[in-house]
């Protein structure tokens, strides 16, 4: 059958049309008309016990402990009664999450949103400065970490007087002191599956009730707390059964009914759980479906491809970097891989080599990207398949629930194909900015949040990336924002004239890179500036690659650096 079957919006109204398996109807949602799923999940209670009903079967995997869904569940309930009842959490408190991806922290992350607390997870790359600002700004009354962060935040606590208490995990005898002990509370991971029944407290939730706080770094000052709902994460899920389903139907295919006998996914999860892909995209549709994730303690490539045979991987991905260096490891074909039917990213640029390379090598396999940011809980488009494959260089189309308008500098939508600035409007979009009204304003007044990505959009709505039109650079799926080196550079005594460049890297997407202006008797060398970089930020901020000058940078008439003259001193570089 000649592919596509059907069009793009076809296939969405079989799906969400009236009697459709995924029926949208229309709401009114703070004092906006938005189209939402009929039916589904309300609040991600219903979801936690969703995979509370996969009882016995595997969920998360940490070297050699293996959680199930019961201990999981049960764990997560018992910690949430000790936040309510021990700790005085409730309904709206924030409570920070501060850890790498350990079994413990989806444990933290469904113990307090059950009860109706806003989960605030931190990015546990941060610096000690930059997780007391973290921590200040969202007001979290506990604060949950590991040992790790423990150390890296003990001096900046008696700053932050909001936290009422700090419970780590993993400490075992570096416990700080007037900390708790995770394991006090709920036990060793190993342990959880000895823990008795425990349903979760019995607190009242709505789909417009807040429970998440991601940040997300600003183009200008300090990050951005972006505070969303239940119906903001549940959209996503429901999104990504949308997205399945019509690769099904532009085929011409039927999409299959749930088999309850056939075995459930394995994921290797090689993101942080603390962004909202590893969150969003990855925890919780794994939950809803009884997927087994797969964690490490640090990404590494050929341990990754090690676990796809032994834990007989069915998707991986995340970001392109960890595609790419799946797929160029000298040792792949070393291994059986023969599990894998997935590999999808997105939150950072990708090439139509990578298409063409994840095809060539897992022949079984669907390609998939997504778009999407903190303030869209992960994505509003989706492509997979053949689309994909054909359209290698989309984002795919918007999901039935988005509107999105491209944007010109008139405020005025341009024609089909021309370049404008992607605005998004649905039930996926956050409230706004923590603490900041008039950033909330700028980027989500008027009703249409407006990303600051340049695209265009063809005849049949799949959107292409062209450019960002905020100043950011995305290096393996971390927001790099330019003027938060720039701020650090420019703080060192012997620089007057400093710029940070998006270098672009086969495996990153972009690396970062500086160009400073010293004078000629400075000193200072590539590797002063990345020490005193490194000295602020995390270590993913830190310039790559350096170039010194000693005359000022050129500028426009506006006194604006020219960026784009400034890339081809990196050429050779990546």
């Amino acid at each position: 059958m000649p592919f596509p079957a059907m069009s793009v919006s076809q296939a969405h109204a079989i799906l969400t049309g009236p009697g459709g398996p995924l029926e949208i109807e229309t709401k009114t949602i703070r004092g906006q008309e938005l189209r939402v799923y009929k039916v589904g999940p309300q609040s991600l209670r219903d979801i936690f016990e969703m995979g509370r009903a996969h009882g016995d079967l595997d969920f998360l995997i940490y070297g050699d402990e293996r959680i199930s869904y019961r201990a999981h569940a049960n764990a997560a309930a018992r910690l949430a009664h000790a936040l309510k009842d021990n700790y005085g959490v409730k309904k709206g408190d924030r409570v920070a999450l501060v850890m790498r991806n350990l079994p413990e922290w989806p444990v933290v992350f469904w113990a307090s949103v059950i009860i109706g607390a806003m989960i605030c997870p931190l990015n546990a790359w941060w610096t000690a400065d930059e997780l007391e600002y973290g921590l200040r700004d969202s007001g979290s009354v506990v604060a949950i970490v590991d040992v790790e962060r423990a150390d890296r935040i003990a001096e900046k606590l008696p700053n932050i007087p909001n936290v009422r208490a700090l419970i780590v995990t993993r400490a075992g005898d570096d416990l700080p002191a007037g900390a708790v002990a995770l394991e006090d509370v709920i036990g060793e991971a190993k342990s959880w599956a000895d823990l008795p029944e425990t349903s979760a407290p019995d607190v009242a939730l709505d789909p417009e009730d807040l429970c998440t706080l991601f940040y997300t770094s600003g183009t200008t000052g300090a990050p951005k707390g972006a505070y969303g709902t239940h119906r903001n994460v549940i959209t996503n899920l429901m999104n990504m059964m949308v997205n399945t389903a019509r690769q099904f139907l532009r085929r011409g295919e039927t999409p299959p009914a749930p088999d309850p006998s056939l075995p459930k996914k394995a994921v290797l999860l090689a993101i942080p759980f603390f962004h909202v892909t590893g969150c969003h995209a990855v925890l919780v549709p794994s939950v809803a479906q009884g997927a087994k994730i797969v964690m490490m303690h640090r990404w590494d490539a050929l341990k990754g491809i090690e676990l796809i045979e032994k834990e007989k991987i069915n998707s991986f991905g995340g970001v392109p970097a960890i595609a790419w260096q799946v797929i160029e490891h000298p040792r792949l074909k070393e291994f059986d891989t023969s599990s894998v039917e997935s590999v999808s990213y997105g939150g950072a640029p990708s090439s139509a080599e990578l298409v063409r390379k994840i095809v060539e090598t897992f022949p079984k396999v669907s390609p998939g990207q997504g778009y999407g940011l903190t303030e869209t809980s992960a994505a509003v488009t989706n492509i997979g398949s053949e689309d994909y494959e054909l359209r290698p260089l989309s984002c795919g189309p918007a999901h039935p629930i988005n509107d999105v308008r491209v944007v010109g500098p008139d405020g005025q939508d341009v024609p089909v194909g021309e370049v404008g600035e992607l605005w998004i409007r649905g039930p996926n979009v956050i409230v706004g900015y923590w603490n900041k009204p008039e950033a909330t304003e700028a980027a989500f007044g008027g009703g249409w949040f407006k990303s600051g990505d340049l695209v265009r959009m063809d005849e049949e709505g799949f959107i292409f990336i062209v450019d960002r039109a905020k100043d950011m650079i995305i290096r393996g799926g971390e927001n790099v924002y330019c003027s938060e080196i720039e701020d650090i550079l420019y703080k060192h005594p012997d620089i007057s004239d400093a710029a940070i460049i998006g270098v672009p890297h086969k495996v990153l997407g972009e690396e970062v890179g500086a160009v400073v202006t010293v004078p000629p008797t400075s000193s200072l060398t590539e590797e002063d500036v990345k020490r005193w970089v490194g000295a602020s930020l995390a270590a993913f901020k830190v310039p790559a690659y350096v170039r010194i000058m000693h005359e000022p940078l050129l500028r426009n008439a506006n006194g604006k650096i020219l960026k784009r003259e400034l890339k081809s001193l990196f050429e050779t570089s990546a």
